[in-house]
This record gives structure tokens, C-alpha cells and sequence, in this order.
């Protein structure tokens, strides 16, 4: 059963998501009916569509991983990578590969939180690759610069030593996954190189 405050947590992620999707959408229409009626164009019009089509698509990434989750839901496999590729698309991180199959929304939830763990690895750029071997999801992230934070990635693997208050809001999905894998039946394992981080559930 989900721990109650983990359920109070997803409900409040899943009710902010639903409440900014709305508005973030209708300013991406109102700028394509801009466009469309040529009131204005050129570098300033096309930066505000890049800024609406990334803060669309980061609010329902996030309403994935930060959501509720329930069981007999399923997200198409279009639909995540459509969103990794938008949130991306301008920035210096690319997904390389990615699995083949649509998801379960719990399965969902724990391959986005555990991209956006890799992402963390990435300061500087690189890529992800997902991929899924014999019924176990791989998310590794690969750079020539790769800046994983051994105190993050230790509590991905239940380190008790670093103290949950001590962890930005920008990183709460290291305290997210673990707890999410642990009523899934699944446990994380984490391997970092020289130039690659690897979480593994």
C-alpha cells in the first residue's frame, strides 16, 4: 500500500500539473494564432514558441513523474520520447536510445524520475541511453565531462548517511525513485565511471 504522505505528495504534483497545463497551453495557442494572422515574426516570435512548446512539455513530463500513478493506466512510448525530445531538443543533451514498447503508468513514472537522476550526471552535456535486458530497465548516462554527486547517487541505493533535508528540491527525484521502486519490488543499483553513470531497477 503507498505510504499516506507519498500519496498526499503525488496528488499535490499531479493537481499543480493539471492547474498549469491549462494556461501553458492556451499561451502556446494564442502565440500560434499570432503567427498565423502575421501580427509578428522573426528571432523574437520563434523564441517564444520554443518557450511554450518546452514549458508544455516539462509540466506533463512532470506530471508523470511527480503525479499519481495508478495501476491499469499505460503511456505510450510516442508519448514520453515526444516529451524527452522536446525538453532536450535545444540543449546539450540528447536521448540516444530508448525502448521499443509503451509502459505501465508506474513503470512510466519510475523510467522518468530515474532520467531526470541521470540527467543530474550531465552538467556539461551528453547523452542517455534507455534500454531494458531481461525485464531490467538501464538508464546510463555517458559524457566526456560527467559530474555525478556521490552523495545523490548513494541514496538511490537507500545511503542512510545523507540526511533528506540536506537535498535541493531540484533533486527530489533521489528520494523519489527509491521509495516508488520499493512498493514496485524493485531495487536500484547504481555504477559510475569515468564517464558513465548507470542506474539500474
Amino acid at each position: 500500500m503507498t505510504h499516506h504522505s507519498d500519496m498526499i505528495a503525488a496528488l499535490v504534483g499531479s493537481r499543480i500539473c493539471h492547474d498549469l497545463i491549462s494556461p501553458a497551453g492556451a499561451v502556446s495557442n494564442g502565440i500560434e494564432l499570432l503567427g498565423m494572422a502575421g501580427t509578428t515574426d522573426g528571432p523574437e516570435m520563434q523564441l517564444l514558441r520554443d518557450s511554450a512548446a518546452t514549458t508544455n512539455a516539462r509540466i506533463r513530463l512532470f506530471r508523470l513523474a511527480f503525479g499519481q500513478a495508478s495501476d491499469g493506466q499505460g503511456v505510450a512510448r510516442d508519448e514520453i520520447t515526444g516529451l524527452l525530445s522536446k525538453l532536450y531538443e535545444n540543449g546539450r543533451i540528447r536521448i540516444a536510445t530508448f525502448p521499443d514498447q509503451d509502459f505501465d503508468r508506474v513503470q512510466a513514472k519510475a523510467l522518468i524520475l530515474a532520467v531526470l537522476c541521470a540527467e543530474h550526471a550531465l552538467p556539461f552535456g551528453g547523452q542517455l541511453r534507455v534500454s531494458i535486458h531481461e525485464g531490467l530497465f538501464q538508464i546510463r548516462a555517458e559524457s566526456d565531462r560527467l559530474g555525478a554527486d556521490p552523495a545523490l547517487w548513494a541514496l538511490l541505493q537507500g545511503d542512510p548517511t545523507t540526511d533528506a533535508q540536506d537535498v535541493p528540491p531540484s533533486a527530489v527525484e533521489f528520494l523519489l525513485l527509491p521509495r516508488l521502486l520499493g512498493r514496485m519490488g524493485r531495487r536500484c543499483e547504481v555504477q559510475i565511471t569515468g564517464k558513465t553513470a548507470e542506474i539500474t531497477f
